[in-house]
Order: structure tokens, then C-alpha cells, then sequence
């Protein structure tokens, strides 16, 4: 819940059971503190006075205890259309700064950026500035609620993710059912997605693929370029009415596939219903895919 005062903002902070307040510096309308670790096979939930605690992937890296804390800033109430500023700190379990960190899809930090009801979709690259603070600008299409993965890397320590909540105001918009098609056009690109495996099964491996074409000649595309250093991107997320570290899938791209396809190896953890947005990048215009899966028992 927010509250303005007229000299100070009260902090939104996360917490399992119920949200608490506190008073923020001056200008620093809302906050928000989630602490990370890496993958672990069950969520260990623990509360703190301004904190949400939880484990994370990836599945490489489920020994280490290394844990960070990131904490969201905003600057005012948040509208739909209108460009926000947004801060992102990161520290240790300490709560001193993390102040090195290394790159990794060329870049330091991506932030992916969805609402809750999974319509809207975008990935950041927040900038560094130093001292464990990050600072991007971001302008979201719809209002509501949404969630923010920070994926990062501390040097020396294991690629984290940690989850931020905002709100975005204004007019409400209308829930769009999930689209199943498998082909769908994108600007000038057509997009055709298919499972290796049909039912798709929780817990199995899988490998998405993805076939691109040229939507003017009806042939396949030949000017695919490597996106963040891969063939391409591929993020995945859980239906879930509160969306949590465990509903969030980050693949990477198979390697010698096709010259128009994508293939990416996976595995869903849980049944459900996903959403997944593919990115690819055409003569340095990037082609941003979505489409439903099921997953079965």
C-alpha cells in the first residue's frame, strides 16, 4: 500500500505474509527489497524486516550460498505510457554494496520487465553507476501490477535473479486470452514455433524451436544476427496469480543450428501454462516472438 506524505514517501517492501511500510528518504516514492540466492530444490521461504527471501536458479550453481539483496526505486507514481525513471541497488547479505560484477550475455544486468497478467513484455539493460547501483528508464504500456527479473552477476559468484513489484496507474485494460497459434507474422518477419515433444511434460527436457521467414518473399530469412552474443533469447514464465523466482525460465540458444532457426534446450519445472517470448535479431532490428505452452504432468 502506498502512502504520500507531503516531505517524505512511505516504502512498499515485499514481505510472504502481508506488505509492511516504512518512511524512504526525501523524493524516493517507493521501494521495494528482494533478496536472491541461487537455485536450490525447494523454495526456502524466510521473512525479514524488509525483506523477501528465497531461492533462485540456475541449476548450475544450486551449492553456493552466496546471497544479494536488490532493492527497486521509483521516482513519483508510475502512469501507463510515460517514461519512469528506476533505480535497482544491489547489496550483499551484509547489506554493504555489491560493487563488481561481471558480464554475461554482454551485458551486466538484464532486466525483464512483464505484467502480471503476462500481455506486456520488455527487456532492459539497466546502466552502472557505480557503487551497486543501477539506473534505466523504462515506459510501460498498460497499468497494474508488474514484476521485474534483475538477472546479474556478482563477480566471482553465481548469475542471481532477484524480484521486484511495482504498480503502474491508469486507465485498466482488457485481458487478452492466451493465443495458441504456432505461426504468427511479426512485422516482416513470420515467427513458427513448435516443441520437440507434444504433449510438453513437466520436469523433461525439451528443445524449442523456432523457424523464421521473410514475410515479403515467403523464405527464410538470411540476415539473422547473434542477439546478446546467442542466435537468440528466450525468457518463459509461469500463469500465476503472484509471479515468484520459480516461475521464471531463462534458456539459451542451441549452437550449428539452420541458418533461419532457433533452437533452445529447456526444462518445465512445474505444469501449467507459460508464456514465452523469443527475441532475434534481423540487420539489428530485434524481432520479439510470444506464444502459449502447456505443460502436462
Amino acid at each position: 500500500m502506498n502512502r504520500f506524505l507531503t516531505t517524505i514517501a512511505m516504502v512498499m517492501t515485499l514481505a510472504i505474509a502481508q506488505g509492511c511500510t516504512q518512511l524512504s528518504t526525501p523524493q524516493k516514492d517507493s521501494t521495494v527489497t528482494t533478496t536472491t540466492q541461487p537455485h536450490s530444490d525447494h523454495t526456502d521461504h524466510a521473512v525479514a524486516a524488509t525483506s523477501h527471501t528465497h531461492d533462485s536458479h540456475p541449476e548450475s550453481h544450486r551449492h553456493s550460498l552466496n546471497t544479494t539483496q536488490a532493492t527497486l526505486t521509483t521516482f513519483g507514481r508510475i502512469y501507463s505510457n510515460i517514461p519512469a525513471s528506476l533505480q535497482i541497488d544491489v547489496q550483499d547479505n551484509r547489506k554493504n554494496p555489491v560493487t563488481k560484477f561481471d558480464r554475461f550475455q554482454e551485458q551486466i544486468m538484464h532486466l525483464i520487465a512483464v505484467s502480471d497478467d503476462l500481455q506486456t513484455f520488455q527487456h532492459l539493460h539497466p546502466t552502472y553507476k557505480g557503487n551497486g547501483r543501477f539506473e534505466v528508464q523504462a515506459q510501460f504500456p498498460q497499468s497494474g501490477n508488474y514484476t521485474l527479473f534483475s538477472d546479474y552477476q556478482p563477480t566471482g559468484q553465481a548469475e542471481q535473479v532477484s524480484v521486484l513489484k511495482t504498480t503502474v496507474d491508469g486507465t485498466p485494460s482488457s485481458v487478452s486470452p492466451i493465443n495458441w497459434s504456432r505461426t504468427k507474422t511479426f512485422d516482416q518477419t513470420i515467427v513458427s514455433f513448435a516443441p520437440t515433444k507434444t504433449p510438453v511434460k513437466a520436469g523433461e527436457n525439451v528443445i524449442l524451436r523456432f523457424n523464421l521467414q521473410d514475410a515479403t518473399t515467403q523464405q527464410a530469412i538470411a540476415d539473422l544476427q547473434p542477439y546478446l552474443g546467442e542466435k537468440g533469447h528466450l525468457v518463459i514464465l509461469r500463469q500465476s496469480p503472484t509471479l515468484t523466482r520459480e516461475d521464471y525460465i531463462h534458456a539459451h540458444a542451441v549452437p550449428n543450428t539452420p541458418a533461419s532457426q532457433i533452437h533452445f534446450a529447456t526444462r518445465f519445472p512445474q505444469p501449467g501454462n507459460y508464456k514465452i517470448w523469443g527475441q532475434f535479431n534481423r540487420d539489428g532490428e530485434i524481432v520479439t516472438a510470444d506464444y502459449g505452452v502447456e505443460v502436462v504432468r
